[in-house]
């Protein structure tokens, strides 16, 4: 396993982590695409997620012309819902969804599912189903298992585009928890061990199966551009050996997502155009030493396209000094952002719809649940005034919110609403006391 790092582009200035369509109106009152926030949460109750659709479309663009010659798959499991379905193939990008319902949304929505890829570390039988008979354009294998699974539900006569997830051995992410490069964890299959090499085989003898290429993932909040080189030279080198050993060459190439974004002022995030530019002189100069034709590179962001184009406004419930410690507790938490309590993340929330003189007080901004975890935000700068019926707005929250949403204490997850030129639209309505009690059907 190698671990690798290097220095990279940090972000500065108080709004750098919002949307760019981001204004102050007036003093201490923000607005999102045009769209004062206060009057969002007015419109449309709090916990709110306002997703900026020009943001989302721009970043679709950014990555368009960085990667001119790669097919670009939006990573679905960061955010989806039926509008960024069609914002997606508006904007000419390709999907990869994790499950049957995913896949579901997206086909019934009106997406090619010819460009949509399947993954899954453990693919139920429905899922493949779904993906057959959709007629999705790629599955990725997994595990061995399934390799037989897919032939047999194929059928004789039948041809499905596969790829095989490769593990290489690398060590990249934010946390232990998002680094799924190595090979101590669930997904793919290893090189070092030999087990990518065994599957490949297998698929090979299998005629319902069309192998189109590799795939990788190193893991997730990756800021450094070198663990990708190092992907594309192991990735090139299983592709030579592959070569030799079996006489086949494979037409793509896919390094999967993991592109790390700034959550706040001066963090660091992915250089796009370091990384596009790298990445392909470094598969043509590896391909070249190894006598291979240069593969279509696939690439899978998610986060980079959905998260900084989203915000999420809360009102203050309540404010409790306890010793040295302040608490700012809102309507939200844990239940519409697992991730502080999953990963450690840390957010920078922002007082919005007044404004205020006082000096600024170290707080730590809590949700509404029953657990001391529930923590969004800690140890961050707020105006000393900050009192119950105040809004509070967490930027960078368009990714792994909704999608991760959960039931806690039946709250209810949170709306979901797109800005635009002004305008705001509800793309996914507040979940209800009645749609919780329609679940409940037994006594």
């Amino acid at each position: 396993m190698t671990t690798v790092h290097e220095p990279t582009v940090t972000t500065t200035g108080e709004l750098s982590v919002w949307p760019a369509s981001t204004t102050e109106q007036h003093r201490g009152d923000l607005a999102v695409g045009g769209v004062p926030l206060a009057e969002v949460a007015d419109r449309f109750g709090t916990p709110v997620y306002v997703l900026d659709e020009a943001e989302v479309r721009d970043r679709c663009r950014t990555y368009r012309h960085a990667f001119p010659d790669a097919e670009v798959l939006y990573a679905a499991k960061a955010f989806m819902c039926r509008a960024m379905v069609h914002w997606m193939d508006e904007e000419g990008l390709g999907l990869d969804v994790c499950s049957a319902g995913e896949l579901e949304l997206a086909v019934t929505t009106g997406f090619p599912p010819e460009r949509i890829v399947l993954h899954g570390n453990a693919k139920s039988p429905r899922d493949l189903e779904t993906a057959l008979r959709l007629g999705v354009g790629r599955i990725v294998i997994d595990s061995p298992s399934e390799i037989a699974r897919l032939a047999a539900a194929v059928g004789p006569g039948g041809r499905q585009k596969v790829m095989v997830r490769v593990v290489p051995g690398i060590s990249a992410g934010g946390h232990d928890k998002i680094r799924t490069g190595t090979d101590d964890q669930k997904f793919g299959l290893s090189i070092a061990d030999g087990y990518a090499q065994h599957a490949i085989a297998r698929i090979l003898d299998q005629p319902q199966l069309e192998l189109t290429g590799l795939h990788c993932h190193l893991g997730s909040q990756i800021t450094s551009v070198k663990p990708y080189l190092l992907a594309v030279r192991r990735m090139v080198g299983l592709m030579a050996r592959l070569h030799k050993q079996h006489g086949v060459v494979l037409p793509e190439l896919d390094l999967g997502g993991g592109h790390g974004i700034a959550y706040r002022p001066g963090e660091e995030a992915l250089d796009l155009t370091t990384l596009a530019r790298k990445v392909r002189a470094e598969l043509t100069e590896a391909c070249a030493a190894a006598g291979l034709p240069v593969p279509r590179l696939i690439i899978e962001p998610g986060r980079a396209i959905a998260g900084p184009a989203g915000v999420a406004v809360y009102h203050v419930l309540a404010v409790k000094r306890t010793g040295a410690h302040t608490f700012v507790a809102v309507d939200g938490g844990m239940s519409d952002n697992p991730r502080p309590a999953l990963y450690g993340v840390r957010y920078a929330p922002r007082l919005v719809g007044r404004h205020s003189t006082a000096p600024t007080a170290s707080v730590t901004v809590v949700g509404r649940h029953c657990e001391a975890g529930d923590v969004l935000a800690s140890d961050v700068e707020l105006p000393d005034d900050i009192h119950p019926g105040d809004l509070l707005a967490v930027p960078v929250a368009g990714a792994y919110h909704l999608s991760m949403a959960s039931g806690y204490n039946m709250v209810g997850r949170p709306p979901l609403v797109a800005v635009r030129d002004g305008q705001a639209r509800l793309l996914v309505r507040r979940e209800s006391l009645d749609d919780i009690r329609s679940r409940d059907v037994g006594l």
